[in-house]
């Protein structure tokens, strides 16, 4: 008997974005940094701040509700519950466990107690990949049996230090999305391009601080420095039992800090070089031609901020223009010739040369017609929210085809190219088709509309919520999850919202 086929993919997405966002133009002038080179040159227009109270659990819990109620789905019937993220809250239980607890707590009047009993949860964690990760993983599931529902979601905060280099990048929010046979949206293909290496282009490690330091750091602040510190340290060694936080039996403390340590243009170079592997990979194992990418109808990258694709692809679009009709129009536009190794005396100043090449490629024409057509329809979206890490590439997704849907500019059938990046560094590159349902589901999105409508904060305001320094909400109706609590053992509490529709909140 031959075995019966279906497609399987992304049946409906929904967004958490926070309430708040710090608007661009105001960061800029409390740094003294021209607005312009952020907004015209990054694309950036306001960044997502989450407000007191939320975090990675409380936003993918918000994503996870809206979805679930705007399908009419079952929790019983969702088999699992998987969370991208870098934004965890717990160094051993997964942050998607404090999402179903929330979770629970609500569907629990209407569907039990135990309604998220059989439901597998996990946390996935590889920088800005973890939920494309965990995207391929339930897919895969799917594909075993037919009748499997999943929801996978990506949410984080990007935080980075205030007055860095990242800082204007920061953004917020959960993105949750239904994993189905025959999906309404999108079929995912089963073939994926895969680039990996092990780099530290940006990461956040678990620091080693020994305790004199801080005793020390602690002291010259309060101006006791005739205190004997390592008099001190010795008798924090001394028994076993804890009675604080610098009275624990290790001899160093371990810190982790929400913030990354990062290398910008280190971490572009990474991006640019694992994208252009995964779509090497994706080409052998496709038995594709050298001309793919810019055959797809639309590219949905990952986007720290919003021009990052535009200013990463050139390379490969001059690639596959190579095996195109218009290569002798494009090397004419580009007006400079290819760099050769042998012309330059020395490694450095030859890639300086390519550099420069590959920021002709993006000037030209025809590489600009093709941001417009295939890139650009995700930057809006991008660039009202900010970097979102494990969602930006989601985020991007549901800012193409409301575009799409907008502006009448794609159709069933469309082929979407996808590539996926992830600092450390990973990236995959996939392909998914356009379903017959997609206008309906799309229309259900309001993504862009609730970015029009949420509510602007002043400078002051964002640094005390960056800072942590803020006790009271600024923006809150009720209406979604959030912690009210965490006690001494570091048990949370939070907003249960009474059972609502999301689909105006």
């Amino acid at each position: 008997m031959q075995q019966q086929t279906f497609s399987v993919g992304i049946d409906d997405m929904a967004a958490y974005i926070p309430q708040l966002y710090l608007p661009i133009e105001t960061l800029a002038r409390e740094r003294n940094i021209e607005y312009a080179k952020l907004n015209k040159g990054l694309g950036l227009t306001a960044m997502a701040i989450p407000d007191v109270g939320e975090d990675a659990a409380t936003m993918m819990a918000n994503a996870v509700r809206k979805l679930i109620e705007k399908n009419d789905l079952d929790p019983r019937q969702i088999g699992r519950l998987y969370l991208g993220t870098e934004s965890a809250i717990d160094g051993a239980k997964p942050t998607a466990t404090y999402a179903l607890q929330m979770l629970q707590a609500y569907f629990e009047p209407q569907y039990g107690k135990d309604c998220f009993l059989n439901c597998d949860t996990v946390d996935m964690t590889f920088a800005c990949i973890g939920a494309v990760d965990a995207l391929q993983n339930t897919l895969d599931w799917v594909r075993g049996k037919a009748d499997r529902i999943g929801i996978i979601v990506a949410s984080d905060n990007a935080k980075y230090e205030l007055g860095s280099t990242g800082e204007y990048t920061q953004g917020a929010g959960a993105i949750a999305t239904l994993v189905k046979a025959q999906p309404r949206l999108l079929a995912i293909d089963a073939d994926w391009g895969v680039g990996t290496r092990a780099v530290y282009d940006f990461y956040k490690p678990l620091r080693q601080v020994e305790k004199s330091d801080l005793i020390s750091e602690a002291l010259h602040l309060a101006n006791r420095n005739h205190v004997d510190i390592d008099q001190l340290s010795q008798q924090l060694q001394q028994g076993i039992e804890v009675n604080g936080v610098l009275d624990s039996n290790e001899a160093q403390l371990t810190l982790h800090k929400d913030t990354p340590i990062f290398d910008g243009p280190y971490s572009n170079q990474c991006y640019q070089e694992r994208i252009k592997e995964a779509l090497d990979h994706y080409r052998r194992l496709t038995d594709s031609g050298a001309k793919l990418a810019t055959d797809w109808d639309r590219l949905v990258f990952h986007l720290p901020y919003a021009f990052q694709a535009r200013r990463m692809f050139g390379e490969i679009f001059w690639q596959e223009m190579q095996h195109s009709d218009q290569k002798e129009e494009l090397a004419e536009q580009i007006g400079l010739p290819l760099p050769e190794r042998a012309a330059f005396e020395d490694e450095t100043t030859f890639q300086k040369a390519m550099v420069g090449f590959w920021r002709a490629v993006t000037k030209t024409a025809l590489y600009r017609q093709f941001v417009g057509e295939r890139i650009a329809p995700a930057e809006e979206v991008s660039g009202l929210v900010g970097n979102v890490y494990a969602g930006s590439v989601f985020l991007a997704l549901m800012g193409t085809l409301e575009h799409g849907l907008r502006q009448n500019t794609l159709e069933q059938e469309a082929t979407l190219g996808f590539f996926a990046y992830g600092s450390g560094s990973k990236s995959k590159v996939f392909k998914a088709q356009l379903q017959a349902g997609w206008k309906a589901v799309v229309e259900g999105f309001g993504l862009l509309e609730h970015l029009q409508k949420r509510t602007a904060i002043d400078y002051a305001t964002y640094e005390q919520l960056h800072r942590g320094s803020r006790t009271q909400a600024v923006d809150r109706d009720g209406q979604h999850f959030y912690q009210t609590a965490m006690d001494a053992d570091g048990k949370r509490a939070y907003h249960i919202p009474t059972a609502k529709s999301l689909a105006t909140a």
